[in-house]
């Protein structure tokens, strides 16, 4: 009986091998030019935001040229390749006083530059699926993810471990040590001491996906993240979509996230949850959303971790994360699609708060009206050029935040050049 369960446990782990080895990536290399590619984003963006307490407002126009390169692994055991990318940004129009330093930094004078330029690499290593990269990268992990909603992406100098060895199951343990913001071509500006980051996700099922990450940006906070999503078929039609989002932030003692947020500053913490059950119906999708949180601080982000980490259900122009603040959304989602014009989509979502501690006598409230319509050119020519335009009416009691329209307007084409 031993010796036939010894038997089988082998041929089951020949099978094993012999199906990882099949499916490894590094196994089915052609080369490191063979496997290349090079890339341009042309990127135009308009970005209007209008107070409406007296503040200027910040009217910026830009445009963006967004090179990568992405070579292929050499062949054999372990697999080199390198990862580049040059970036630039030219202003069409700004001015002082009315710049937005996410698009362009200023000059000693306070003028916007006219214009700004970066360039970075990485080398990487591939040994059946598992990459390790080191240098110059766009992380997107929800406690490290790059913010890319202006001219220029952010970026973020250190090194990154991702496995993919079981199928359905991604795994990443990283450092980075720099961050290049958005506006900013300098390699570090914000003196980023470290961030150290570990965790994953599993596709369960095609309907199921779990996550779980951590993060500690050195003197500022520990992050952990949660997620689980499940999406239910109803018919050949129709679906129910359920996501819960959770983040647990230890603030550490005196970090200024902290008192940025309304901590004092005494090892505070934080808990923020959302959760969202999107319904669909041919071309239609439909969602309900509840966002909390809780504890002696709000939700921080953006100190070193990235400006796209709250992977949350109610964040647009605001992401309603302050002090214990509570807030609902409804929103609708149509794809034309179904109407004979594939390639353009809208969304309009509402979004309300309360219960907010902003230091004020009583509870803040904040509200927010959003509006996005896309498309992108599905053939010919001008394929996969695209038009987004999107409005947020932004209206909270004077402790929370200022009143604003806010208009975004975006036109980019993606060339293919290797």
């Amino acid at each position: 009986m031993l010796v036939r369960n010894r038997a089988v446990l082998a041929c089951a782990l020949f099978s094993i091998n012999t199906t990882l080895a099949y499916a490894s990536e590094q196994s089915e290399s052609k080369g490191f030019v063979e496997d290349s590619n090079l890339k341009v984003l042309l990127r135009n963006v308009y970005f209007n935001r209008d107070f409406k307490n007296g503040k200027n407002d910040a009217k910026v126009w830009g445009q963006g040229f967004i090179g990568t390169f992405e070579s292929g692994f050499t062949q054999g055991t372990v697999g080199v390749g390198v990862d580049a990318f040059g970036l630039l940004g030219v202003k069409l129009d700004s001015g002082r006083g009315r710049n937005y330093t996410a698009f362009f930094d200023t000059d000693s004078d306070g003028r916007p530059v006219d214009s700004l330029s970066e360039a970075g690499a990485a080398i990487k290593l591939r040994l059946s699926n598992t990459v390790l990269r080191y240098g110059n990268q766009f992380p997107t992990m929800p406690v490290l993810a790059y913010d890319d909603s202006r001219v220029l992406p952010q970026a973020f100098t250190g090194t990154l471990l991702t496995s993919k060895e079981i199928d359905g199951l991604t795994l990443h343990a990283g450092r980075f040590t720099a961050d290049s913001p958005m506006g900013d071509s300098s390699r570090d500006p914000n003196h980023l001491k470290s961030i150290d980051v570990v965790g994953g996700s599993y596709s369960i099922t095609p309907q199921l996906t779990v996550a779980a990450y951590h993060s500690d940006v050195e003197d500022t906070y520990k992050k952990s993240y949660g997620n689980v999503n499940y999406t239910l078929p109803v018919t050949e039609a129709q679906a129910l979509n359920l996501d819960f989002n959770i983040y647990r932030t230890d603030y550490k003692d005196g970090a200024q996230a902290a008192l940025d947020f309304g901590g004092d500053g005494d090892n505070d913490s934080n808990t923020i949850w959302s959760l969202a059950a999107k319904y669909s119906v041919g071309s239609h999708a439909f969602t309900v959303a509840h966002q909390r949180s809780s504890g002696d601080a709000g939700y921080a982000y953006d100190y070193g971790d990235g400006g796209n980490a709250i992977y949350l259900a109610n964040s647009y122009y605001s992401d309603f994360n302050l002090k214990d603040e509570e807030s609902w959304q409804l929103s609708y989602e149509l794809d034309f699609a179904g109407f004979g014009i594939p390639g353009l989509t809208y969304k309009t979502a509402y979004v309300r708060a309360s219960n907010i501690d902003a230091g004020g006598e009583q509870d803040g409230t904040e509200r927010e009206f959003f509006n996005q319509v896309k498309y992108v050119v599905q053939e010919g020519s001008l394929k996969d050029l695209s038009f987004k335009l999107r409005n947020s009416i932004y209206r909270a009691d004077r402790d929370v935040g200022a009143n604003l329209n806010e208009v975004r307007a975006y036109i980019e084409y993606p060339l293919d050049l290797l």
